[in-house]
């Protein structure tokens, strides 16, 4: 049938967009490590409505939309970079803790962060023109076949947020409250190297 084939190849989509390591998966490695799985989960689910949201407007090909997301490069990127190299340091300079069981109460800015951290990267909505156009995707065709693909779209991506915090979260016995210090650091500098790669990016020609 062509809408279980549409969900899954919005499944392998989804999957293909949110696998690849980048500042989002580093911060949900760093929240699994150190506050447990709801809280990482919770932003992988962030990360992966920011993906639904990329896919419908490359599904639904809102031209309008992917040429305003083109035209605008330049400050998507400026605005992402500076988001990601002050996430960068503050990790980088946060003061170590013991390893807490999930006692935290903001899960909303747990979402945020991560739903506008994959929101600001401009490449997002070009990938997945590319993936979609890779899958044979037919686009612009019928609106609820296409809400079909969204879907697959959003369940491949928060799989694969929940087979990673879950594979990490695996793992989080084994690092000591000392530990902690390090996790920060290197959570900070591979976010902040990303908004540093970003800034360098809006700076550079695009044509």
């Amino acid at each position: 049938m062509i809408a279980l084939e549409l969900i899954g190849k919005g499944l392998l989509a989804g999957l293909a967009i949110a696998a690849p390591v980048g500042p989002v998966n580093v911060l949900c490695i760093s929240r699994a490590l150190k506050e447990g799985w709801r809280t990482a989960f919770i932003s992988g689910l962030g990360a992966a409505t920011a993906d639904a949201l990329y896919g419908g407007i490359a599904g639904f090909s809102i031209t309008f939309v992917i040429q305003l997301l083109i035209r605008e490069e330049f400050w998507i990127r400026r605005v992402g970079g500076i988001l990601l190299l002050a996430i960068g340091l503050v990790y980088y300079f946060k003061r170590p803790e013991s390893l807490k069981e999930e006692t935290r109460t903001t899960k909303k800015s747990d979402f945020t962060s991560a739903f506008f951290l994959t929101l600001t990267n401009p490449t997002t909505v070009l990938s997945f023109l590319a993936v979609l156009a890779a899958l044979h995707v037919p686009q612009g065709e019928h609106w609820w076949l296409t809400w079909l693909l969204v879907f697959g779209i959003f369940a491949g991506s928060l799989l694969w947020w929940f087979v990673l915090v879950t594979t990490v979260d695996r793992f989080r016995a084994r690092f000591r409250a000392g530990s902690t210090q390090f996790m920060n650091r290197l959570a900070g500098l591979a976010i902040g190297g990303f908004g540093a790669f970003t800034l360098f990016l809006s700076f550079s020609p695009s044509r």
